[in-house]
């Protein structure tokens, strides 16, 4: 498939498996986009970054796959039929002084979501009990999913007992076999939810972070489908009938929003040192063309289906998709245009002509070409 880019953004695609069977060609354009740090409160719209960051082919975790928290998924999901809002980073400390709490926000539109962010801290004695120790200072401290409330905990005198916290098995203060004694020096998170701060470790508390969930974690695997013995004999290779779309979200539900269509304002509070920053979507659309083999030609627009804001790093990735349904695989698209070429662009392919942007292109083809002769 030729692939014609007219944004200065990434263009890539794979191919897909919807639900009922039929194959897809999926293709995502990637734009990174630098935060406004020089205006941080005034709301300014996002501008293209001079350094485009890669696609992501497969998951990344901060360590070990499913121990660890995901950092990032794959950029090519076959779909996602809502809009993914994601952030990594740090929560700062108002002014730069050294707290033991800090609430962090995150806004888009109608989607809020905020909690609290503690200081290092673990159980320790306290006269007759084991209890929470005070949480100590710290002016940044990274969230992720590693150090909200979860994890996987066993029974020491009985070591095949094994309990995992579902909706984040990879998370600390989740102790449900841990006697007192055991419980000295154990972690607790470094996040939690507002008003309901973690004390106990067997309680159901909210793993609080704003990256993105394991495909593991619960609910999450659920929309995964059921993959039993009936699924092997009657529907191998193909998805499950009770496959759910949505399973392609990396974001928790909190964080999914309907597809932005541009210029809309994202806030977020002691997410980076300035406090608050606010920046605004780009006004862009992303159309796609598609040409199939028997020439026929399809026009689509592409859904912004993620936002994964990298706080620390300034930069924000946008990422829209569009998706063709095939019965032949790839061969039978033969051309995709992405985004809009120069009205010169469609004038030399009607005409079967090769466009040219500017006298000197056309020279340095010619050259190119006359050197190539010469070498054979």
């Amino acid at each position: 498939m030729l692939v014609v880019n007219g944004t200065r953004m990434l263009v890539g695609y794979t191919l897909g498996l919807r639900p009922d069977g039929r194959e897809c060609v999926v293709v995502v354009v990637k734009g990174t986009f630098d935060l406004p740090f020089d205006r941080p409160q005034a709301g300014s719209e996002v501008a293209l970054s001079a350094q485009q960051a890669p696609f992501v082919l497969s998951d990344e975790f901060s360590g070990a796959p499913g121990v660890s928290a995901p950092l990032r998924e794959s950029d090519f999901a076959p779909e996602k039929p809502n809009c993914d809002v994601l952030l990594i980073g740090s929560a700062h400390a108002p002014g730069g002084r050294p707290a033991t709490r800090v609430t962090v926000s995150m806004q888009a539109g109608a989607m809020k979501k905020s909690f609290d962010v503690v200081g290092d801290r673990e159980y320790g004695k306290s006269f007759l009990s084991v209890s929470p120790q005070s949480s100590r200072p710290f002016t940044a401290m990274p969230i992720t999913y590693d150090r909200a409330y979860g994890g996987v905990d066993s029974d020491t005198e009985k070591p095949d007992k094994v309990r995992s916290f579902g909706p984040n098995p990879v998370g600390v203060g989740f102790y449900p076999y841990a006697k007192p004694n055991e419980l000295v020096g154990k972690r607790l998170p470094n996040t939690e939810e507002s008003g309901s701060p973690v004390t106990s470790p067997t309680g159901e508390y909210r793993a609080m972070s704003f990256g993105p969930v394991g495909r593991n974690f619960v609910p999450r695997a659920a929309l995964a489908g059921t993959y039993d013995q009936d699924w092997l004999d009657n529907v191998f290779p193909f998805l499950p009938a009770d496959f759910d779309p949505r399973y392609y979200q990396s974001a928790p539900p909190d964080q999914q929003i309907p597809y932005p269509s541009g210029g809309e304002t994202f806030e977020m509070v002691n997410l980076t040192p300035h406090g608050r920053l606010a920046f605004r979507l780009p006004s862009a659309e992303v159309p796609i063309e598609f040409t199939l083999s028997s020439g026929k030609r399809t026009d689509l627009p592409a859904n912004l289906d993620t936002v994964f804001i990298e706080s620390d790093s300034g930069r924000v990735m946008l990422s829209w998709r569009a998706s063709i349904p095939v019965s032949q695989g790839l061969p039978e698209v033969k051309e995709c245009v992405v985004g809009r070429m120069p009205e010169g662009w469609y004038h030399a392919r009607r005409l079967g002509k090769t466009y040219y942007p500017s006298i000197q292109h056309l020279s340095a083809a010619r050259r190119k070409s006359r050197l190539e002769e010469d070498a054979s």
